[in-house]
């Protein structure tokens, strides 16, 4: 079994969770009210930064020039297509700087100090076990649904389309072949070290999701 796999499968209630989410369904149908969609992308905007730190600290990281390039192509991916789909979006739903530039809850911050505490560490194999859930739980449900209905408005199909498909596929594939290969070389207190970061990240994925769907402030 893959590292990856055995990983994904300690944290399997919650995986289940977020990947089936009735959110992501919703989305994916075109029947997500706005509000929610609206909370949501104010919400999940705040990762970005954060986001593009830790893979910058992995690449920093990679064994190799070969292990780092896919990584740097897929930040400039980040910093670019999906971010201006954030900005667009933003413009479409009639968000204004008050909208957008809202307080993170308490599952955004909690997801906040997860990846800057896996930046933080130093440590190849933790910074890629919050990076690979990150990336696979969103090809996970996106790959459902895609490809999306054509009447869905860009706001859905996009961020439908960004994380599903044959590219971002490759970005799954490469941060799990990443962390399965580091795997085996690590000390069993090590390994318990990533399993427990990577059990944590998918609890916080599907506590963000229940958030966005519940759509209510948080202190």
């Amino acid at each position: 079994m893959r590292a990856t796999d055995h990983l994904c499968q300690l944290a399997a209630a919650d995986w289940k969770a977020a990947t089936t989410h009735p959110f992501t369904t919703e989305l994916a149908a075109g029947t997500l009210p706005l509000s929610k969609m609206r909370w949501y992308l104010a919400q999940d905007y705040q990762f970005i930064d954060g986001f593009v730190r830790l893979l910058a600290s992995a690449i920093a990281h990679a064994p190799s020039l070969a292990d780092s390039v896919p990584a740097a192509q897929f930040l400039a991916v980040i910093t670019g297509p999906e971010n201006t789909y954030f900005l667009r979006s933003f413009d479409a739903l009639d968000m204004d700087e008050a909208t957008r530039n809202v307080p993170p809850v308490a599952t955004t911050r909690d997801f906040q100090d997860l990846m800057a505490e896996a930046a933080a560490s130093g440590r190849y194999e933790l910074m890629l076990a919050v990076l690979v859930v990150a990336e696979w739980t969103y090809l996970s449900w996106a790959t459902r649904v895609n490809p999306p209905r054509n009447d869905l408005p860009f706001w859905f199909a996009e961020w439908i389309t960004l994380h599903a498909g044959e590219g971002f596929e490759g970005v799954v594939e490469y941060l799990r072949a990443q962390l399965d290969q580091v795997w085996p070389t690590l000390s069993a207190p090590a390994q318990q070290e990533v399993e427990t970061l990577f059990i944590r990240a998918v609890a916080l994925e599907c506590a963000f999701f229940d958030a966005s769907y519940a759509a209510c402030p948080q202190s």
